[in-house]
Order: structure tokens, then C-alpha cells, then sequence
């Protein structure tokens, strides 16, 4: 049995925005690359659940005998170019609390998690179903991580360019996710999209191979920095800066095709909103 999200969808996104400066010096891309990555995709997800499919049964047993609802739980993501879908989980939280808490952000110590939620969290097996999306189509092994619509807004209007990371399919891992810990406010938000932007403008099989193998180490509970010096990760404060002059790039060009002046500009640009104005009540 599958929980729906109560929340309604809004749609967000018209249409993806144009390309813009890359980050970094942009390999030439592999025309083969795009095939090659849907069939191993798919052949890889085939892999994976059949393999993990005993996992789930003892996971989805734990569930039910743990908490009251169902084992797993389908909620609205956008996909490429903000195609909604539905993702699924194993539920991790109490059934049904976002009627009551409403639809934020999962913060440290949340207490709607569930005691064996936590336990899930930890070793991202809540994250094993999404291996149907991918073979659905929906997701890809190696990609951002797909967002709840009802952030976009504001998402969109405190950083720019963050609809760029549509422009590929949102993955069950990501360059951003081998190296960042969790969401927790716009400024780890802010970090991980100048990472998923990098990952847009630069994926490649290689990229893609180091992303995963990343990973494995990340389920195996070894940290962040390994990983990223061990697989030589492009990550940190040199992509984050890359993202700075990008946007920095774009205010420019704006501002020189326009008769607002810098200082004008400037007062009108929007603020960083906190978490508190991002999470509904």
C-alpha cells in the first residue's frame, strides 16, 4: 500500500531556462554518452533491485511491525525540464504528520522520523525503491536530486540559475550528495546547486563511474572527504566560486543591456530568504 503526499501540485516551471557561461571549461560532450546512460540505467536498476529485493522484504516487515501506516510512501518530485512524477520511499516519518507539522524541510533530531526511520535514514535504504523511477524513466542512477515543487518558488527566486539543474534527469545520488551533508537551509541548498550545476555542465561515463563509487563509500559510513580525494571529485570551495562568478557574469551582462543603473540594481536584487520564509507553516 502506497501513501499519496496531501499536498496538492503546483505547477512551477514553464519551460527550462537557456544554458548559460558554464562553471568550468565544459568537456566536449560524447554524443554516445546520453544512450549509454539510459541503458545503464536501466540495466543497472534491474541489477540492483533484483539483488536488494530480499532487503526489502525484511526492511518493509520492520516498517509495518515498527509503525502504524503503509510501508511505503509516493510523494510529487519534478524531473527533467519540471516534468512532475511521483518518487517512491520506504515511509521513514509518522503517517500522515505533515497534516499537522505542514510541508518544510527535514531538520536534524526531526521528530517526525520514526525511531527505525532514523535507522533507514542513515544507511539511505528508505532510498532502494527509487530504483523502480529510475527504471521507469523518471530518474537516473547519477544526477541532482529531485525537488517538492512547493520549494521551487522561492528556490528559484533566491539563487539564480537553480531551474538549470533540471536540464538532466534527478538522480538516486549526486555530486553534491557524495560530498554535502543534508539540507538544512538555503546556504547548504546554495552549495549543493553550484555542485549539481558543475555535474550538469561536466557529466561524463567517468564522472558518473566516480560519482557512484563515491557512494559506496558513503553507505559504508566513510566521510565525505575520502570519497572526494580518493575518486578526485571536482567539489568544495573551487566549484562553489565558479557558481559566485557565474551569477556574477549574468548580473553584468544584465545590467550592461539594461538602462538600471549598478547601484539600482543592486536594491533591487532579491535578498536571501531565511528558512523560516521558505518553510510553510
Amino acid at each position: 500500500m502506497i501513501a499519496h503526499s496531501e499536498t496538492s501540485f503546483r505547477h512551477v516551471l514553464h519551460s527550462p531556462k537557456a544554458p548559460s557561461k558554464s562553471l568550468l571549461a565544459a568537456p566536449r560532450r560524447q554524443t554516445w554518452y546520453a544512450p549509454v546512460k539510459i541503458l545503464a540505467d536501466c540495466c543497472l536498476a534491474a541489477v540492483f533491485l533484483a539483488l536488494s529485493a530480499p532487503l526489502l522484504v525484511l526492511v518493509a516487515l520492520a516498517v509495518k511491525l515498527t509503525s502504524r501506516g503503509p510501508v511505503f510512501y509516493s510523494q510529487t518530485r519534478l524531473g527533467r525540464h519540471g516534468r512532475p512524477y511521483r518518487i517512491y520511499k520506504i515511509r521513514t516519518m509518522y503517517h500522515n504528520c505533515e497534516l499537522k507539522s505542514g510541508i518544510c524541510w527535514s531538520t536534524k533530531g526531526d521528530p517526525r522520523v520514526t525511531p527505525f526511520g532514523r535507522f533507514l535514514r542513515a544507511t539511505h535504504l528508505d532510498e532502494l525503491p527509487q530504483l523502480w523511477n529510475i527504471l521507469r524513466g523518471d530518474m537516473s542512477l547519477v544526477g541532482p536530486r529531485p525537488e517538492r515543487p512547493e520549494f521551487v518558488p522561492e528556490l528559484e527566486k533566491a539563487m539564480p540559475r537553480y531551474s538549470e539543474r533540471l536540464r538532466v534527469r534527478p538522480g538516486l545520488t549526486g555530486l553534491a550528495q557524495v560530498q554535502l551533508p543534508a539540507d538544512t537551509d538555503l546556504e547548504s541548498v546554495r552549495r549543493k546547486l553550484a555542485h549539481d550545476l558543475h555535474y550538469v555542465e561536466h557529466h561524463t561515463v567517468w564522472l558518473d563511474f566516480r560519482i557512484l563509487a563515491s557512494t559506496a563509500l558513503r553507505v559504508l559510513g566513510i566521510p565525505f572527504h575520502i570519497g572526494r580525494e580518493l575518486f578526485f571529485l571536482p567539489g568544495g570551495k573551487r566549484v562553489e566560486l565558479a557558481y559566485n562568478r557565474s551569477i556574477s557574469d549574468i548580473t553584468t551582462e544584465t545590467i550592461q543591456g539594461s538602462s538600471i543603473s549598478l547601484p539600482t540594481a543592486i536594491a533591487a536584487a532579491p535578498a536571501v530568504a531565511t528558512v523560516t520564509e521558505l518553510q510553510p507553516a
